[in-house]
């Protein structure tokens, strides 16, 4: 076979990838990029009615007798910019550069989660020398907001039995199974009251924390700009006369909120007060968090009067709850040393048209603790008053110790670079458990190269992981039974 390097085709279809708009539930660009890549290629391709696509690949010659195996990618990208940044995801593309040995984006997420698992698939596609048998590549959209596609995916799409999918953020891993996860959404109703004559008027709040994944990030002490931001209002409504105006944090219900801001009123006489009490909680904060949140900015400015408020009562009740509400690693497991078994995250909170709305997100490895922390939010918000509803959610993916295909790719890995990988589960939600309601005879592994960040604008790629991730795919392709 053709010495080819393959870190060069995958990268420059990977940065093809990044001109694409693909915003979640905006993925009609990829899809046509998609479609026009196979039909280039002599390949059959067709695209279901929620706008997944299949692009399937006969084996090459001496490989037409083994198994058909699945590449597996989404088409979406998580859209998290520097607030400070003017950028449209859906016109401009991504700028990339490369600092270090790793790939960046300027001020945006890089949407190497999942690009580059689109990237190695398509890269299989393209050649005319990697040997394999039949090859099914499935590319689902709206992964990062609710697995949209693997839910809506039919029976009879698919006819392989073993998948790679190749959405996992760790080179020399190998993952065999993911949390279940389920979204919480909260409304505060409340009456506008006017703001007494006399008040002074604040934006305060916090920007530039690490953020990351509400998944595989839960454990690594991040901070939460909306517990935050809370847990001084929730200090200085006890101390001041407050009045709190308007409160908005964090975008996506898998991101780790990095930024949280709220209007407030004080009386005049206590406009320097609050603003030393500012000072001394960042102060505090910064202390607390001097390792993983060094670029952390706290901001208290005079704004703009408004003429109304939250009612009081109202106010006092939302902030309470936010402060109280658990946060963070709820459980980890008792069977995989190291793996966080339950976790939630406080994802967005918004105020608009008289109400004050939050998502968050809970993620688990065991379905009775998914909707066990669940039911804990649930009791915190309603006990202040708000209406919560639960999504139907998704399943995990149980890990099968039986799986031929681990066997094939724990074996070709080390034969490869002279060392055992590591077999693991994750706590982020793939979409292989949603997989397995539809195809329930499925083996499956993850893998993917080494990110950090994701869900970010901090987001980066590890470019030497790239050709030892393709090498591994390949190697996998070749001993497939």
């Amino acid at each position: 076979m053709e010495k080819i390097d393959w870190s060069k085709r995958v990268m420059d279809i990977f940065l093809e990838i990044c001109k694409i708009p693909r915003p979640s539930g905006r993925e009609e660009k990829m899809g046509e990029y998609l479609m026009g890549f196979a039909a280039a290629r002599g390949l059959a391709a067709r695209k279901d009615d929620v706008g997944n696509v299949l692009i399937s690949k006969p084996a090459t010659p001496g490989y037409e007798g083994r198994q058909t195996v699945i590449l597996q990618a989404h088409q979406d990208m998580v859209c998290e910019k520097d607030a400070t940044l003017d950028h449209d995801f859906m016109t401009q593309p991504i700028e990339t550069y490369v600092e270090d040995g790793w790939l960046k984006a300027r001020g945006t997420t890089l949407g190497a989660d999942d690009g580059m698992g689109i990237a190695m698939a398509l890269a299989v596609l393209d050649s005319k020398e990697i040997e394999h048998g039949p090859v099914e590549c499935l590319f689902t959209v709206s992964e990062e907001t609710g697995l949209t596609g693997a839910t809506h995916l039919k029976p009879g799409m698919m006819n392989g039995k073993m998948l790679v999918n190749l959405d996992s953020e760790d080179e020399g891993e190998i993952f065999i199974g993911c949390a279940g996860g389920i979204n919480t959404s909260v409304e505060f109703d409340y009456r506008p009251a006017s703001v007494p004559d006399g008040y002074f008027f604040l934006r305060v709040g916090v920007d530039k924390l690490h953020g990351g994944h509400s998944g595989d990030d839960i454990d690594k002490g991040y901070a939460n700009a909306n517990k935050i931001l809370a847990r001084f209002l929730n200090g200085a409504i006890d101390k001041y006369d407050l009045r709190l105006c308007s409160i908005s944090g964090g975008n996506l219900h898998n991101a780790i909120p990095r930024d949280a801001q709220a209007v407030i009123a004080v009386p005049y006489a206590d406009r320097e007060k609050i603003r030393v009490d500012f000072n001394v909680f960042a102060s505090e904060i910064q202390d607390e968090y001097h390792v993983t949140e060094r670029e952390a900015k706290f901001f208290m400015e005079s704004t703009d009067a408004v003429a109304e408020c939250i009612e009081p009562a109202v106010a006092r009740n939302i902030i309470r709850s936010i402060y109280a509400v658990f946060n963070g690693v709820y459980a980890m497991s008792m069977d995989v040393p190291g793996l966080v078994e339950t976790s939630s995250n406080l994802a967005r909170i918004r105020t608009e048209n008289g109400k004050v709305t939050m998502l968050a997100s809970q993620r688990s490895s065991v379905e009775s603790a998914k909707y066990a922390v669940q039911e804990t939010l649930a009791a915190c918000f309603r006990l202040a008053g708000a209406k919560v509803e639960r999504n139907d959610g998704y399943p995990g993916w149980a890990p099968n110790p039986k799986s031929e295909l681990l066997d094939i790719s724990v074996r070709t890995y080390k034969e490869l670079f002279g060392r055992d990988p590591k077999v693991k589960a994750i706590h982020a939600g793939l979409e292989c458990g949603l997989f397995l309601t539809s195809y329930p005879d499925l083996d499956m592994i993850s893998v993917g190269p080494t990110l950090r960040g994701v869900h970010s604008p901090s987001e980066r790629l590890e470019l030497a992981t790239v050709p030892m991730v393709f090498d591994h795919l390949l190697a996998i392709l070749r001993n497939i039974p």
